[in-house]
């Protein structure tokens, strides 16, 4: 075999492992949301561990919280971060401000840090109705100017901009994906800020929320939901199901609420002289809650996860774009300290509890299972209940209960969730102990008037868990995550570049 034969063969070789490099690659592009509203936290570097353990190389970030920031830095892992919405007006009013914050939360990183920055997210959902207009006239001067200071910082090429929208900002006057349109109110906005984004070539980024679908409606169809074969749904209320009855849209059968929302706005992109398949699209939140509604719970955000995760592993797209969009899975962890306005649901979003323990199985792709955060530190194995020789007198602590609900998280209480099933003494035991470790355990913080004692006999019963808090004082810099180069799979492309290298060297020398 002369050397040209053999330089033909061997570049075969090399581009056929790229192509599986590629492949693979795709399989472990896994995106997440992490919250950071915790009255405990994990530290950043084990939650960076936990990301790259099962295989996440991007994240979203609602703000620029400094120690996530610097955790991420040289993880491999890459970094969407936010501006809230307080902030819009500000970014609004001049690129100064701008600027500042650019070269604050953006430059500082990516080259002190080596945090790996990709995407600005400029405010968060502004245009949902109940802001009753309070960010219409900030967000695309806030857009504006944020991408003028990354463009000054010498960044606009690496870092683009986006503004993730809810999906209510487009609509279906018949219900048809095929109808969609932007909303009336804000139809000439939405197209300015899609054209500005696309111009810049930056994502437009939609959440989507096919629990709130059914949640909000009683009539809604309960299969219509879920991802058809997402998940065995074979306990605590998780339900297999035959599957939605579609909804049929001219040539098209509608499934599930996901495909048909997402074209919708596939619809409304088109009607308004944009390419769909051109212009860039993430999925910034989609997910399903374990707790805080009879609708939130672990079998039923297993199903509608597995559906999702096998979409997002196979490269699936929607009838009316093939295309698959970025997306982002809502949310990493539990937040005990997010506003429940919405719903007692919203502090239970994560894929792992609060401590980074696994909630309930998920298959990841390639063989992969979700793992647990490594590393995690709790308080003393104790707990504060009601004192036995108290519980036969409710009224006598019916106050105690509502002033520790008031200072902790007791969302799992309500109808329909975990800890619903709990008899009036026992409820208020989970209320004492859940103020009794948010004050880390603090000397008084089992008293509420001498009916709380402390116990060391864990008192979780059925699905009601008491949980022990996380000892954030523990913690400390011997915890920096490995540098190197990322999230699954990063030393398994090393090891192949270097045969590689070998095989090169053993025919040419």
């Amino acid at each position: 075999m002369g050397r040209h034969d053999t330089c033909n063969k061997l570049i075969f070789f090399c581009l056929s492992i790229l192509l599986l490099h590629n492949t693979l690659k795709n399989v472990d592009a896994l995106a997440c949301n992490w919250g950071t509203q915790a009255s405990h936290p994990i530290p950043p570097n084990i939650v960076v561990k936990l990301l790259r353990d099962n295989g996440f190389n991007k994240v979203k970030l609602f703000e620029a919280d400094p120690g996530a920031l610097r955790a991420l830095g040289k993880s491999g892992i890459q970094v969407m971060v936010g501006i809230p919405n307080d902030l819009l007006a500000s970014m609004a009013s001049t690129v100064t401000n701008a600027e500042l914050w650019v070269q604050q939360n953006v430059s500082q990183y990516i080259s002190k840090y080596g945090t790996d920055i990709r995407y600005v997210a400029v405010g968060n959902e502004p245009f949902l109705k109940t802001y009753k207009d309070r960010f219409v006239r900030s967000t695309y001067p806030a857009l504006q100017n944020v991408q003028a200071a990354l463009v000054k910082a010498g960044l606009g090429r690496q870092v683009k901009v986006t503004v993730p929208l809810n999906a209510d900002v487009y609509e279906s006057g018949d219900g048809l994906p095929s109808s969609g349109d932007f909303r009336s109110d804000i139809k000439t906005l939405m197209v300015s800020i899609v054209r500005f984004l696309a111009d810049s070539v930056s994502p437009i980024t939609f959440n989507i929320y096919p629990f709130l679908s059914l949640n909000a409606d009683p009539n809604f169809p309960r299969e219509y939901a879920f991802f058809p074969g997402g998940g065995s749904g074979n306990n605590n209320g998780g339900g297999g199901g035959a599957g939605a009855k579609p909804v049929v849209d001219g040539s098209i059968s509608y499934t599930n609420v996901f495909d048909a929302n997402f074209d919708t706005l596939v619809s409304a992109l088109e009607k308004n002289g944009f390419d769909a398949e051109k212009v860039e699209i993430i999925v910034g939140e989609v997910g399903w809650p374990t707790d805080g509604d009879v609708n939130a719970n672990k079998a039923l955000a297993q199903r509608f996860n597995q559906g999702l995760l096998n979409r997002i592993v196979q490269g699936q797209g929607t009838p009316r774009r093939k295309t698959a969009p970025e997306v982002y899975i809502f949310s990493l962890v539990d937040e005990d300290t997010k506003s429940i306005d919405p719903g007692k649901f919203e502090r239970h979003w994560g894929i792992f509890s609060y401590d980074g323990a696994v909630k309930y199985p998920l298959s990841l792709g390639n063989g992969r299972q979700l793992v647990p955060a490594k590393g995690v530190r709790y308080q003393a194995r104790e707990w504060c209940v009601l004192n036995p020789q108290a519980a036969g007198n409710g009224a006598t602590w019916t106050s105690s209960v509502d002033y520790a609900c008031q200072l902790a998280d007791c969302t799992s209480l309500g109808p329909g969730s975990s800890c619903a099933g709990l008899d009036p003494a026992a409820n208020a035991s989970y209320a004492f102990n859940m103020y009794f470790q948010k004050m880390d355990h603090r000397r008084g913080s089992c008293v509420f008037n001498n009916l709380g004692v402390v116990t060391k006999v864990d008192p979780s019963s059925g699905s009601c868990r008491f949980p022990i808090e996380i000892d954030t004082s523990r913690y400390n810099e011997t915890l920096r995550p490995r540098k190197n180069s990322g999230a699954g799979g990063g030393m398994w492309w090393r090891m192949v570049v270097t045969a590689v290298m070998v095989v090169v060297w053993a025919v040419f020398y």
